[in-house]
C-alpha cells in the first residue's frame, strides 16, 4: 500500500459511496463490509446507540451475500477504486467461511480475506468462532485451504488474554491479524428501563476504546511474528503513529467515517506533518518502535 489508512470493516460500505464526499484512490486500502454466503438483512431495528466516548453497533453483517459482491458490489467499486481491497468474511459455520472466502478470493479487486471471527452482534455466529483457541486454528486453516488470497484473521479484545488467539491463528496458517474488533456494550432508555438495542448488546467503538486497542496490539507484537493491522478508536494522524509504535503495520479507521464521511482522508493529508514535528522519515521504521 502507498499509505497505511484503511476505513474499517462496516463503517465503509462497499467503499464507492464514499467517492461522492472525496476522491477515495487516496486510501491506502479499503476493507469491505462484512459479507456472508447468503443476503442478510441484519438485525432488527435500532441497532445504533450513541455513548460519550464512541458508539454501539448492533448492524449483524446486513449485506447482499458473496456472489452480489463478487459480481455487483466489486465492479461498482473498481469503477472508481483503483486498487486491490480486502474483502472481510463473516459466517454461522465452517462451511459458510470456506466457501464465502473462496468466493471472494478469486475476485481479481480483493487482495487480502479478513476472517470476521469475533463479531459481537451476531448470534450464533462471529464472536464464538473467535474466543476458543482451539477453534481458531482449525477455522483459519480450513480457510486459508479454500482462498486464494492471504487470510488475516481479526480478534477479539472480549477475553482474557487476546495473544492466545494470536498464537492459534498463526498455528492455524494466517498470514496477518487485525486487531481489535468492538467490545460487548450496552446502553439503557432512562424512559422505558430497556435497552436501547433491539438486541440487547453491541459493539462498542470510538475513542474510548483506543488504549485497550494500543494494549492489545503491543501485546500481540511481543506474543506473534505476523503483521499486524491496529484499529480500535483512531481518530487522528497521531493516533495512527502511537498504534505503529505499539506494533500496527498499517490501521483501520472505523468510527470516524460515520461522524465525518472525509475523515480518513484527513488523516492521510495530515500524517506527513505530524511525521516532520515528530522527526520521522519512513513510516515503516517506526513499526514496534515502542518494544526497541
Amino acid at each position: 500500500m502507498d499509505n497505511p489508512v484503511i476505513p474499517a470493516s462496516g463503517t465503509f460500505g462497499f467503499g464507492y459511496e464514499f467517492n461522492n464526499w472525496f476522491d477515495i484512490s487516496v486510501l491506502g486500502s479499503i476493507a469491505l463490509k462484512g459479507t456472508t454466503i447468503e443476503a442478510r438483512y441484519g438485525n432488527p431495528l435500532p441497532r445504533i446507540a450513541e455513548c460519550p466516548a464512541g458508539m454501539i453497533n448492533a448492524i449483524g453483517l446486513q449485506n447482499p451475500g458473496a456472489v452480489a459482491v463478487r459480481d455487483i458490489e466489486l465492479k461498482k467499486l473498481a469503477a472508481v477504486y483503483p486498487k486491490k481491497v480486502i474483502a472481510n468474511v463473516g459466517g454461522h459455520s465452517f462451511g459458510e467461511y470456506v466457501e464465502t472466502s473462496a468466493i471472494l478470493s478469486a475476485a481479481e479487486e480483493v487482495f487480502a480475506i479478513e476472517l470476521n471471527v469475533s463479531c459481537p452482534n451476531v448470534k450464533g455466529g462471529g464472536m464464538a468462532f473467535g474466543l476458543d483457541a482451539g477453534v481458531l486454528e482449525e477455522l483459519t486453516a480450513a480457510v486459508k485451504e479454500a482462498s486464494s488470497k492471504p487470510v488475516i484473521v481479526k480478534l477479539s479484545p472480549n477475553v482474557t488474554d487476546i495473544t492466545v488467539l494470536a498464537k492459534a491463528a498463526e498455528r492455524g496458517g494466517a498470514d496477518g491479524l487485525s486487531l481489535i474488533n468492538t467490545l460487548v456494550g450496552m446502553r439503557i432508555d432512562l424512559r422505558t428501563a430497556k435497552p436501547i438495542i433491539s438486541v440487547k448488546r453491541g459493539g462498542y467503538s470510538g475513542p474510548g476504546v483506543f488504549p485497550v486497542a494500543v494494549n492489545a496490539v503491543y501485546n500481540t507484537r511481543e506474543a506473534v511474528s505476523l503483521p499486524i493491522v491496529g484499529m480500535g478508536g483512531i481518530m487522528n494522524a497521531e493516533n495512527v503513529i502511537e498504534m505503529m509504535y505499539a506494533g500496527a503495520d498499517c490501521v483501520m479507521v472505523g468510527t470516524l467515517n460515520l461522524i465525518d464521511p472525509c475523515g480518513s482522508k484527513k488523516i492521510i493529508e495530515d500524517l506527513p506533518g505530524v511525521m516532520e514535528r515528530l522527526g520521522i522519515d519512513k513510516l515503516t521504521d517506526i513499526v514496534g518502535r515502542a518494544h526497541r
